[in-house]
């Protein structure tokens, strides 16, 4: 079969089949994949993939027993149990390249409901956009990898090596679901996750650092506020004072590579604040979680002491804090950026992306956020990234994918498995 002719009959095959593709992406978007409970859409994913007799690894681990995995993150708690399902796809002989397909499951909270213009897990398609918590991020490329096979075996091709297709979670708090797999032994020769990367592949992406600003005060009556010292108002003491920081590493990001032409690519973000007891009480305690981005490179442990030098020295310019210093508890993720480089999965997606996009070159983007191409790359050798379809407002109100850059998509991975790993006919 020409590469012509393999092009049009696996388009014409996701095409037959793309009413059950959106069915099933539905039926996963519905499903509230929050932290805690994903347990419903493992479920699903496992029965997706033993419906197409593949050999599937179904497991929980503790996730502290993850903890000497490079790239673990440090939990200030306990997660529990950490759930994955593989699904195997085995070659009668091996002549290709091994490849794993990963998605995750997890998704953020809605927020609030009244704020979607419909609800966030009833999935609804309006003029060819999904609507839904997750229809974006990543649900819809997770099901996407499951049809591009699909795809495959109605043509007659399998691939000529092995495929493992991950359903992890923890993806978009630290990373744990991956971390469970590569310590369950899966490794292949690439890795490709479909993140809504808008038809473009995903260069390079930031780190990112979890933290906790413990901020005490002192309480008093509010009629007599000055004998009282105030957890809040100096937690945005040091909060102002994180903000500089941001600027500061943002103006290093400027001569660094693939991040030069990127404006503001670091952010600093206060995302939860919690703190007092009573409005007519000086707070007595704070708790701020914090986000920050840090580029490709960095080392870590570097940036972790630039953070706590910050929140020390602020501290130190405020009377009460300078004897009451602020506690800085790292807790969630921390994580290195990381950049893709490889030849040989690059010139395959070259090959994929020309029959599918028409054009000579692949888009590239860099990402101010992080995926969990990180544990695969820097960690294992097996070099992976992201190209995924296009979608709007990522972790905001009426999450969205375009399905028809989905229908590319699913077009784009069984063409790079075909390119990548070879195939064989089905049996």
């Amino acid at each position: 079969m020409t590469e012509l002719d393999l092009r049009a009959a696996v388009e014409a095959a996701i095409d037959s089949a793309f009413e059950a593709q959106i069915e099933a992406t539905r039926a996963l978007v519905a499903v509230p994949s929050l932290r805690g409970a994903e347990g419903p859409a493992q479920d699903l994913m496992a029965d997706l993939m033993r419906a197409r007799a593949w050999a599937v690894d179904d497991w929980e681990v503790q996730a502290d027993e993850l903890r000497d995995q490079p790239g673990w993150g440090p939990l200030e708690t306990s997660t529990g149990a950490v759930r994955s399902v593989v699904g195997t796809l085995q070659p009668r002989d091996v002549r290709g390249r091994s490849l794993i397909l990963q998605g995750h499951v997890d998704v953020v909270p809605p927020g609030p409901l009244e704020m979607w213009t419909t609800p966030p897990f009833q999935p609804v398609v309006r003029d060819g956009w999904m609507y839904g918590r997750g229809a974006c991020d990543m649900k819809s490329g997770l099901i996407a990898a499951l049809f591009a096979l699909d795809a495959l075996r109605t043509v007659g091709l399998r691939p000529a090596a092995r495929v493992h297709v991950q359903s992890v979670i923890e993806e978009e708090s630290t990373g744990l679901g991956a971390l469970a797999t590569l310590a369950r032994g899966y490794r292949a020769d690439g890795c490709l996750i479909p993140e809504p990367t808008g038809g473009a592949l995903n260069r390079s992406q930031v780190g990112v650092l979890w933290f906790r600003l413990k901020v005490r005060g002192r309480p008093a009556h509010v009629a007599y506020a000055q004998q009282g010292a105030n957890a809040i108002l100096a937690a945005y003491h040091l909060i102002r004072a994180l903000r500089d920081l941001e600027a500061d590493w943002n103006a290093r990001a400027v001569t660094a590579e693939h991040w030069s032409d990127v404006d503001h690519p670091l952010n600093f973000n206060p995302g939860i604040i919690r703190g007092g007891e009573w409005a007519s009480s000086v707070p007595a305690w704070c708790d701020v979680d914090c986000r920050i981005a840090v580029l490709p490179g960095w080392s870590l442990a570097a940036c972790r002491a630039e953070i706590e030098a910050v929140v020390q020295r602020a501290a130190g310019d405020d009377p009460f804090l300078r004897d009451n210093p602020p506690e800085v508890v790292w807790s969630g993720f921390l994580s290195e950026g990381y950049t893709f480089h490889d030849a040989a999965q690059e010139a395959a997606l070259q090959t994929a992306h020309a029959a599918v996009y028409g054009a000579n070159a692949v888009p590239e983007r860099v990402m101010t956020g992080l995926t969990d191409t990180r544990f695969y790359g820097l960690y294992h050798g097996i070099p992976a990234f992201c190209f995924g379809a296009e979608g709007e407002r990522i972790h905001g109100f009426d999450e969205c994918v375009d399905l028809a850059s989905v229908k590319r998509l699913t077009l784009l991975l069984a063409l790079f498995v075909a390119a990548w790993c070879g195939t064989e006919e089905a049996a």
